[in-house]
């Protein structure tokens, strides 16, 4: 099952739309997993439409609208693999300890809010993935999203994908 991870989209606040490298991810992937940081109503709608599975959650920029329709933390399993999807996990600092803590029965935890992408495994196995954002770059090199395939309880072929400044300010 190949999965695209995006968070932190902030349109239209950041940018006007996904960039173009996103949209054709989504159409390629079996299911989309957002992590919050939406802004707009508009995006959950257009990607929900446009995606044949979509797994989200809300983030701290949300407003109520988004609030009313997405959980805190998104529970799914996917090709064997338990999946959550939150937005926000604490400060780097500690996080695989909080994380192995907090989400004792997932196998993935995919998370945003940084902006930084992350991808490490706690000391119980469970695979922390932040595919930073494909939007609002921050103080990173590039702005990002990551892909992957779930296969038989298994996590594999995570993929970081950065985005060249001009597709990514569409």
């Amino acid at each position: 099952m190949h999965v695209l991870l995006l968070a932190d989209t902030h349109v239209p606040a950041r940018a006007r739309d996904l960039p173009a490298d996103v949209w054709a991810a989504v159409d390629r992937a079996d299911v989309v997993l957002h992590a919050g940081d939406w802004v707009s109503e508009d995006l959950l709608d257009r990607l929900a439409t446009r995606s044949r599975r979509l797994v989200a959650c809300v983030g701290n920029n949300d407003g109520a609208g988004l609030r009313a329709r997405l959980p805190l933390v998104a529970h799914v399993d996917l090709a064997g693999v338990r999946v959550g999807v939150v937005h926000e996990t604490g400060p780097a600092s500690g996080r695989e300890r909080r994380c192995d803590q907090d989400h004792p029965d997932l196998d993935l935890l995919v998370f945003g809010h940084s902006h930084i992408p992350w991808d490490t495994t706690t000391p119980r196995g469970l695979r922390l993935l932040n595919p930073g954002s494909p939007t609002d770059r921050r103080r990173q090199p590039h702005a990002t999203f990551m892909t992957a395939t779930l296969r038989e309880g298994r996590v594999e072929d995570v993929v970081l994908h950065r985005l060249e400044p001009r597709t990514a300010r569409s």
